[in-house]
């Protein structure tokens, strides 16, 4: 699978360099992903995961406090 946002969906997208002339040159726009541990369906799993579903939120990362 291609790197891609499990929550946001966010992926790899294309663009151009635009010179002064007004020439142009293809680029692409890749998002800023982590591979983080988080929750999914009750299991603990990597998976990408875009910084700005990690700064809002939207990840529930799991939790190793030991009680007792």
């Amino acid at each position: 699978m291609a790197k891609q946002c499990a929550i946001t969906g966010k992926r790899k997208k294309a663009g151009n360099v635009v010179t002064f002339s007004h020439r142009k040159i293809k680029r692409s726009f890749k998002p800023n992903l982590r591979r983080v541990k988080a929750v999914v369906d009750g299991k603990v799993q990597r998976i990408w995961v875009s910084t700005a579903a990690l700064k809002s939120g939207l990840v529930e990362r799991p939790s190793y406090n030991k009680e007792a």
